[in-house]
């Protein structure tokens, strides 16, 4: 019970369950489906009633690069990983070149239960000429289109001066 804490004790704060855990995505922005006949559509009766049969999960849900120095590159790895019952396709928005960012995966469709990496790859240069005090701070939302929704993935940097 959610009222009650391990030792048997009211709880004195209210739980606050996880976003996943809570049936939303807080970075999801859905889109309209547009009826594919090539996606493999599963119709077993167990699955009949749910609607939303494709979806896509980010692990970590967000990349934080933290202090990194001018003129170096830098990389780390998130995976997308289909949650769904029906295989997925999905696409990359690549970041603007003024953000230093890039995104390596590879093109293709998903199955249900399986997962893709996509290579999160910053090189840490300045935008502006202006002195910021030693750090500035990058931040840009990678956009992950999918069947059913556009994931967002914000990154964030502070690139040492």
């Amino acid at each position: 019970s959610l009222t009650l804490d391990v030792a048997g004790q009211t709880r004195k704060e209210k739980v606050i369950l996880p976003s996943y855990l809570q049936g939303k995505k807080p970075n999801a922005i859905p889109n309209k489906k547009i009826e594919d006949p090539a996606s493999g559509k599963v119709s077993t009766s167990s699955v009949a009633t749910r609607q939303d049969l494709t979806s896509f999960h980010l692990i970590p849900p967000r990349v934080t690069f933290g202090v990194l120095k001018e003129g170096c590159v830098y990389a780390t790895t998130v995976i997308l990983k289909n949650i769904g019952v029906n295989f997925s396709r999905f696409r990359v928005k690549q970041p603007p070149p003024y953000t230093g960012l890039r995104v390596m995966y590879t093109p293709g469709p998903v199955a249900a239960g399986l997962q893709v990496e996509l290579e999160i790859e910053i090189f840490a240069m300045l935008l502006g000429g202006e002195d910021t005090g030693g750090l500035e701070e990058v931040s840009h939302d990678i956009e992950i289109v999918t069947e059913t929704e556009t994931l967002l993935l914000p990154v964030k940097a502070n690139i040492l001066c």
